[in-house]
Parts: C-alpha cells; structure tokens; sequence
C-alpha cells in the first residue's frame, strides 16, 4: 500500500513503507549516482532513508532536509545510525528559498502527491537553481499517465489522498515532464518500482 502508516519505535518515527521500499530505490540510486558526490534529500521525512542510502553510496554526501518540525525524528535516526557521509537536517520549506548551494544531486520520495501542486511547481523552481549541470533528479512516487491510474490500489490511495487534503493527489507524469523540461531537465529513466510506484530519473541539460 502506498498509504504510510507511522508509528513510533524507540520514540523514533518509522515508516513501514520506507523499510519496504528502500533496497529497491538503493538499487537504482547507486547506478544513476555513481558519478555524484553530493545529494540533497528533499523532505526526508522520518530519516529512514538516509540512514540507509548514505553508508551503501559511502563516495557521496548525503544531505537531508524537511520543515523544521520534522528535524527532532530525523536526528534521532542519524544520532543512532551516524554516518561520516550524512548530513544533519537542513530547513527546507518549498515555500521559501532553499538554503543550500547546488549539489550533484535531488532526491525526494513521496512528496510530490503530499504536496499542493503550487509546490511541486516550486520544487522545480527550485531544482533548476541548485541542481549542477548534467546533474540528477530522482523522483520516487506514485504518477498517473495518459490521466488514468495505474492500477485499483493507486486510484484508492488517491481518493484517500484527496479526502485528507483536497489539493493533494497523485499526478499526471505528463504533467511532471513538462514542469522538469521547463525546468532544464530532460528525462533519462522512468524505473517500475513495487507496489505501483515509480522512481524517475531526470538529468539537467548543460
């Protein structure tokens, strides 16, 4: 199921769809950031992620990042699992500026189907400023294509999506490749990835 069910273990917050989904994503991660040296998380929500990705791509800095309210669970994983690659949090809020300069590398994971769309618009934004030239941006989630669901559970999740906030909702690739080329992007990957999702890869041009 795509829906992420937290609960707390430890008094760190855990995301049984990031222990689900990480050894995949890794997979592809690896190969397509093999040339990087820095990668910034946008919204790492509850810190899985990196606690995994950075010490299995030990060539790279990871850097996380999310609104500050999300800072105190991301440490409690990175204090437990340190990494000399793996950066504390920084404040990343798609409202305002980013704080950072540009990096190798984007990646977020179910982000953009939270997100109102004004912020996915801004995510881009955003990409376009601090991604390096011929860098990547990875992009893990659920997308509709040619406006149709990929499947029943998909087109379940989106009705919960959209029952808990109207402006979310899973979104067109259509929609998302057009955002990207605007944003000096061209996409290089479009990876199937379990449980009905998938990780894009898109690369800048020059």
């Amino acid at each position: 199921m795509h829906q992420e069910r937290s609960r707390k273990i430890m008094n760190k917050p855990f995301s049984q769809a990031c222990e689900n989904n990480k050894a995949a994503i890794l997979s592809i991660l690896a190969e397509h950031l093999k040339a990087c040296k820095t990668v910034l998380e946008v919204g790492s929500g509850t810190g899985q992620h990196a606690v995994y990705f950075a010490p299995n791509m030990p060539w790279l800095t990871w850097q996380t990042s999310d609104i500050s309210a999300n800072h105190q669970g991301i440490n409690l994983w990175l204090n437990e699992l340190p990494q000399d690659n793996l950066l504390s949090p920084i404040e990343l809020d798609l409202n305002n500026r980013w704080p950072i300069k540009k990096v190798d590398a984007i990646f977020t994971a179910n982000t953009l189907h939270i997100v109102k769309w004004s912020l996915v618009e801004a995510f881009f934004h955003g990409v376009s400023q601090h991604l390096n030239s011929h860098g990547h941006c990875c992009i893990y989630g659920p997308f509709n294509y040619q406006g149709k669901y990929s499947s029943e559970s998909n087109a379940n999740f989106d009705l919960w999506l959209k029952e808990r906030d109207s402006e979310s909702a899973i979104r067109d690739i259509e929609a998302i490749i057009a955002l990207a080329n605007a944003a000096g992007l061209s996409l290089e990957n479009d990876h199937a990835m379990p449980a009905n999702n998938r990780l894009l890869v898109f690369k800048k041009i020059g």
